[in-house]
């Protein structure tokens, strides 16, 4: 049986890790969530006070690419990889509406995509892999054999991201998260470099009125007519 690499791409707050997480269990895959490894990078720009409100620190940030290893550890009891930083678990702590306020524009420089592309195009080097993210099929892995694009309505992400912010003991508002979200589509659709966008071959999914299980049964049945290929 042949092994493949799985591409899902989107917007944020769609729902991308949740179900990429899943289908790679399903699968006996590795998972990868991209997007921790911006918010990593996200994170240590705003402990080393290299980015906050009204400045942004790029060369500095640009000059300490080399300072910043980011690994994922699996935690048994979680029954997922958390993300750590330099050997720190910072799992929870890229989890804030703070680091999103800041991830897009962390993300939007070509030596800190170029880093993490490396990284991540080596972890995939061997198949058998669900990686999701912005660019996973039109930059990481443009060969991958199945993309999936995933979108859903800005206030439908909004809505999820705010119920999952507020489970976890963060005070927000709704509008709060809405404004995030709307930022980031517009920040990630029109960077410069790897804006967002669907890959051609790539299978769109709006999964606005769709269950978790819903999508990954869809999903599912396109991996396993290529593996069994």
């Amino acid at each position: 049986m042949s092994k493949i690499i799985i591409a899902i791409d989107g917007f944020s707050s769609t729902g991308k890790s949740t179900v990429a997480k899943q289908l790679a269990k399903n699968l006996n895959y590795i998972y990868v969530d991209t997007g921790a490894m911006y918010r990593a990078v996200a994170y240590f720009a705003l402990e080393n006070n290299l980015i906050g409100d009204g400045f942004f620190k790029e060369d500095d940030l640009v000059n300490r690419l080399e300072d910043i290893r980011i690994t994922f550890k699996f935690n048994e009891t979680a029954g997922f990889a958390e993300v750590y930083l330099n050997g720190e678990n910072i799992e929870a702590a890229i989890r804030t509406l703070k680091i999103s306020k800041y991830v897009s524009p962390v993300a939007t420089l070509s030596a800190v995509r170029r880093k993490l592309v490396e990284q991540q195009q080596l972890m995939g080097k061997d198949k058998g892999i669900v990686m999701d993210g912005r660019d996973i099929g039109t930059v990481v892995f443009p060969e991958a054999e199945l993309k999936i694009f995933m979108t859903a309505s800005a206030e439908t992400r909004a809505k999820r991201r705010y119920k999952e912010l507020t489970d976890c003991g963060h005070e927000l508002s709704y509008e709060d998260v809405l404004e995030n979200v709307t930022t980031r589509d517009h920040i990630d659709s029109t960077r410069e470099d790897s804006p967002l966008v669907k890959a051609e071959d790539a299978i769109e999914i709006d999964n606005s009125d769709l269950t978790i299980e819903e999508q990954l049964d869809t999903i599912v049945g396109l991996a396993e007519a290529l593996i069994s290929k």
